[in-house]
């Protein structure tokens, strides 16, 4: 079954695709990109299953007709968030005057690039225009994009866990799958965001019941529970 899944998502399905194969017996074949990537490839006629990217997007695909309207479920929420290397100092974020000194004094801050459309890299690109310091920020900023396991090696996090960054700037959920880095907490409020991701059926999918079992899973207490362990917020149904 072909699935196509926001990076946002990412550390979600990693756990909870394999339990959905053992459970079901539907093997899965999911690929991760950005949210604005994915909608453009189906935009553009390619076939899907199963997609979860961000709900905007997902909306619009189903005005187009590329995803069925009355499958869309909404999923979970994410934050963006600060991250340090461990040990490193830990620096005020309490305020948006707070952390716009701290990315004014940063040496390098690892980031997701804005090009491809991908939530938290639209986001940040946002944060920066309204804190007035875009330039600034942009003169010294490692752009980094974690996709499919051995496609693109990096995130924000291990940028910043290899020394390559002081800071990292992410979704908390990608953050915290990252080994060696410490998470300072989320942007400070007015600024933190919120990122829903939604799932759809394709209107050109061959595997529809499965579609359909795969979204049911992902609004399973069990689901939910792990969703939260990964730093990220549940939607209710």
């Amino acid at each position: 079954m072909k699935v196509l899944c926001a990076i946002g998502m990412r550390q979600v399905m990693l756990e909870l695709g394999p339990e959905f194969e053992r459970a079901t017996g539907r093997a899965l074949a999911i690929t991760f990109d950005s949210s604005g990537l994915i909608a453009k490839r189906i935009a553009a006629g390619e076939r899907v299953d199963v997609v979860l990217i961000n709900r905007a997007a997902i909306e619009t695909l189903g005005q187009d007709g590329k995803v069925i309207a009355s499958s869309v479920a909404h999923i979970a929420r994410s934050v963006a968030a600060v991250a340090v290397r461990e040990g490193a100092a830990k620096p005020n974020i309490s305020s948006p005057e707070a952390f716009k000194r701290l990315l004014l004094s940063a040496k390098s801050v690892a980031r997701p690039p804005p090009a491809v459309g991908g939530s938290s890299g639209d986001h940040i690109v946002e944060v920066l225009e309204r804190l007035g310091i875009a330039a600034e920020v942009n003169a010294k900023s490692v752009l980094v994009l974690a996709g499919n396991p051995g496609q693109v090696a990096e995130s924000a996090g291990d940028a910043v866990a290899k020394g390559k960054a002081e800071i990292a700037l992410h979704q908390l959920q990608e953050l915290m799958a990252v080994p060696g880095i410490e998470i300072i907490g989320p942007f400070p409020p007015g600024l933190q965001g919120s990122f829903a991701f939604s799932a759809a059926i394709g209107t050109s999918a061959k595997e529809t019941e499965g579609g359909k079992a795969l979204i049911e899973f992902l609004r399973t207490s069990h689901a939910r529970d792990v969703m939260r362990a990964k730093g990220m917020e549940p939607i209710a149904p």
